[in-house]
């Protein structure tokens, strides 16, 4: 069954829940590249997002050095515990990243392999895992070979991030790629996954995360649960969401069979 971790804002719910949790780094912060002097001690298990999409399109490129993303991650597993695994500083491939940074797919998958490479030579004791950037279909396959060629073995990663999805409109092209990776023997994580078609791509993903309860939340007003003026911020509401996602992972898919076949 899929790994989902709930996509939180909020770093204190790692103190107030053990269900997995996703969180990005800059959340953990004070300021660029220095995270606060005290750190969530973690009930479960959680994921890092390295923040890149707003790297690249606040500032069209990354504005901190491996370095010290590594100590960022090192603290993190350390002091947060319970880390399972954190994202490299990818470069995500939608036409909105591309028109911020100036340069090309093959260009962000490029950097995307090569600051994998250098974080796990950096270091190899941190669970940062490799990611797949791309925009069409055909792309994925492109990065893959990249991996390849700079001699990572993708099948025997433990995780292998699946970027720049979460804004396709179309649900059928996430399957499409996802069961593309999935039948090379990838173990893939989606990110922020549309959930809307997440129990036809489910399959495909050893894991995934989501956010999507705090925008709809934002349209719930008032909170049930406190006096806030909507259900953004709501770990109850955020929780009760979360039940109704395992449950879409958990039904049975009804595959379509060919014509004349029953």
């Amino acid at each position: 069954m899929t790994r989902f971790y709930l996509g939180t804002h909020m770093p204190h719910w790692l103190t107030k829940t053990d269900v997995p949790l996703f969180i990005s780094r800059t959340r953990l912060e004070r300021a660029p590249g220095e995270l606060r002097k005290t750190l969530p001690k973690a009930r479960g298990r959680w994921a890092m997002d390295s923040g890149g999409f707003t790297q690249l399109h606040k500032y069209g490129r990354w504005m901190i050095t491996p370095e010290q993303y590594i100590a960022e991650v090192r603290r993190a597993r350390d002091e947060v515990g319970g880390l399972d695994w954190a994202a490299p500083m990818d470069w995500m491939c939608e036409p909105s990243a591309r028109n911020q940074t100036g340069l090309s797919t093959r260009e962000h998958q490029a950097l995307t392999v090569d600051n994998f490479l250098h974080l796990r030579e950096l270091a190899p004791d941190l669970p940062i895992v490799p990611v797949l950037q791309g925009f069409e279909i055909r792309d994925y396959q492109t990065c893959v070979d990249l991996y390849e060629r700079a001699g990572v073995d993708l099948t025997k990663e433990t995780v292998v991030g699946l970027g720049s999805v979460c804004r396709r409109q179309a649900t059928e092209e996430i399957d499409l790629i996802a069961s593309m990776l999935h039948s090379r023997g990838l173990k893939l994580h989606g990110f922020g996954v549309k959930t809307d078609g997440l129990a036809a791509y489910a399959p495909s993903l050893a894991s995934a995360d989501s956010l999507a309860w705090s925008y709809g939340g934002r349209k719930v007003h008032p909170c049930a649960h406190g006096p806030s003026r909507s259900e953004a911020n709501c770990i109850h509401y955020a929780m009760q969401w979360r039940r109704k996602i395992l449950a879409t992972i958990a039904a049975p898919v009804q595959l379509s069979l060919p014509m004349g076949v029953s």
